[in-house]
């Protein structure tokens, strides 16, 4: 039980190495210049709604995330539609998704850069100017569906990284 975890910030302290270098990042979703002013996790759900595509045919299309933010095991925040993230301390930040990498397999959703978009309240994410969500696991739904309007969802965590240029 330990290992899984401490994988996550394990793998993580991997990826943007000893100085909080992105170097190792996907350029895509590198944020070269900026530092990290806090890292979490986030355990939740992508949520999909069943839609008519353009081809006509009803698939799963995504609707919106439900997270919660977890600090060394205790709840800082949660993570919702717009993209938001929201921390107890009242700060909060509405995120434009800017750069995105392949997940680590094909259920994965896809790794993402933010810029913030705007900001509200005061605390923790007041200085945030990029989030990126790394390491995923989960939360894709693909393929066909039954009945317009019907909502699914797929379990998903991943680690959110709040940065600030300079």
């Amino acid at each position: 039980m330990l290992i899984k975890l401490a994988g996550p910030t394990m793998l993580f302290a991997a990826l943007i190495g000893p100085a909080g270098a992105a170097e190792r990042l996907p350029d895509a979703i590198a944020a070269p210049g900026e530092s990290v002013v806090l890292s979490v996790h986030a355990e939740g759900a992508q949520v999909y709604e069943c839609k008519a595509g353009s081809d006509g045919k009803l698939a799963w299309a995504f609707r919106e995330p439900i997270a919660t933010l977890l600090s060394e095991g205790k709840t800082i925040g949660r993570h919702y539609a717009g993209p938001n993230w929201e921390f107890a301390d009242g700060s909060a930040v509405v995120g434009k998704a800017i750069g995105n990498a392949p997940g680590a397999t094909a259920a994965d959703i896809p790794w993402l850069k933010l810029e913030v978009a705007a900001r509200r309240g005061s605390g923790t994410l007041t200085p945030v100017t990029t989030v990126q969500r790394i390491n995923t696991h989960g939360g894709k739904l693909d393929g066909a569906c039954d009945k317009a309007g019907e909502f699914k969802s797929a379990p998903y965590s991943a680690e959110y990284v709040f940065l600030k240029k300079g």
